[in-house]
């Protein structure tokens, strides 16, 4: 066993930190007021081989395995605590993926070069409205045949990036049904560009996170795509969009640990340099016990994102590790990583006293960012406690048919 790092995740994570904190941390405040990330923030990504990361070289992408994705992800995490940044990462690293194995060489070739240079956007929708985490039973998006192209009706909800692929171009991978009777074999994955699309309305949220990035629906009227939009083999859907998720939660677990870090360190240098009573914050033991703690579970879940990044990896290698293994993996990941970090950003907002509730201080960005991914972004924490009680026990003990 070893947990050292080879010379060219090193060097990778020098060139993204390096990047990270020079180009996009002092810039964070003016992305979360503004709501948007600039663009050449993001065609810069794209020269660094950011966006897509995992994608094929073939299409512009790195073809990086998901521990170098992962330690992106931490950096990135770590440069913007309000996460908005992070999101759009790694988004478009999991479902550029997915876009990369499992899309036809028409899709790849007309999409995944723009996505990769930072010219459009590849997102993930999923969630309907009388739905999210039950997507077997909820959803109602359909896909009919007609002729050789597929007819989509229905509607998505609480989608990054609407905004991003509306004015830039790109797709969403877009679950819908094609076999009603079959339950989670009967789902398709589908490449639906929203841009210019008379046939697809629309609607944003006002989120009260991670405001670089647009969070909003789209509800499809008979939309008309060519058959070669199709993602994979028909009826697969599901699969692919748990593999999907399974990647996006490490992603989203190293990236709670970046920020998480950050704001640990930004607390420690307050508690070192604040005076109270005649000596520094950080010789009370009130503060040096919750800051032992706190850093004891970053290190426990850097430990376990970097495990599944490493079980994923070796998956996708062939060696000797399965769905099953990655799947309770990346829950636990996901179900630690963003208590532990909204753990951190209260603990120092505590600690920072009435800074900690003003705008000149970054924490405030990085409490309203993590909360996402509590509440629900790549699935709820109950349901990553469904996913690994699953895993442990087996299907039959599911609370659902």
């Amino acid at each position: 066993m070893d947990f050292s790092w080879t010379d060219e995740q090193e060097i990778w994570r020098k060139t993204v930190r390096d990047f990270a904190q020079k180009k996009i941390k002092p810039r964070v405040r003016e992305i979360d007021t503004n709501k948007k990330i600039p663009k050449e923030i993001i065609k810069e990504m794209g020269k660094l081989g950011l966006l897509a990361p995992t994608a094929s070289q073939k299409y512009g992408g790195s073809g990086v395995d998901w521990t170098m994705a992962s330690i992106a992800a931490e950096e990135l995490g770590r440069a913007d605590i309000s996460l908005a940044v992070p999101v759009l990462y790694l988004v478009e690293a999991a479902w550029g993926f997915i876009l990369s194995q499992y899309g036809t060489d028409e899709v790849k070739s007309e999409y995944l070069p723009k996505i990769t240079s930072g010219e459009a956007f590849c997102g993930i929708a999923v969630t309907e409205p009388e739905g999210g985490s039950d997507i077997v039973g909820a959803a109602k998006t359909t896909a009919m045949k007609k002729g050789k192209n597929w007819i989509l009706n229905g509607e998505k909800i609480f989608i990054s990036g609407i905004t991003e692929s509306s004015n830039w171009g790109g797709v969403h991978l877009t679950l819908a049904r094609t076999d009603p009777s079959k339950a989670h074999k009967g789902f398709s994955f589908f490449a639906v560009p929203l841009k210019d699309n008379q046939n697809i309305e629309t609607t944003l949220f006002e989120d009260m996170g991670r405001m670089g990035i647009s969070t909003g629906g789209f509800k499809m009227d008979n939309v008309e795509l060519p058959k070669y939009h199709l993602i994979g083999k028909l009826d697969r859907g599901f699969y692919y969009a748990m593999e999907g998720f399974s990647a996006a939660r490490i992603l989203i677990g190293a990236t709670c640990v970046g920020a998480s870090e950050a704001a640990l360190d930004l607390g420690i240098d307050h508690i070192k340099t604040r005076n109270a009573f005649g000596r520094p914050l950080g010789s009370f033991e009130g503060i040096q016990f919750p800051l032992a703690e706190h850093y004891c579970n970053i290190d426990a879940i850097k430990l376990q994102t970097y495990r599944a990044a490493w079980t994923i990896d070796k998956m996708y290698r062939g060696k000797k590790c399965t769905h099953h293994d990655v799947a309770i993996a990346a829950a636990i990941s996901k179900l630690r990583a963003p208590i532990y970090a909204f753990g951190v950003m209260n603990e120092v907002a505590d600690w920072l006293g009435a800074l900690g509730y003003t705008k000149e201080y970054p924490i405030e960005m990085g409490i309203r960012g993590v909360r996402s991914y509590s509440i629900g972004a790549e699935g709820t924490m109950n349901i990553m406690r469904i996913i690994i009680s699953r895993e442990l026990l087996g299907k039959k003990f599911l609370p659902y048919k």
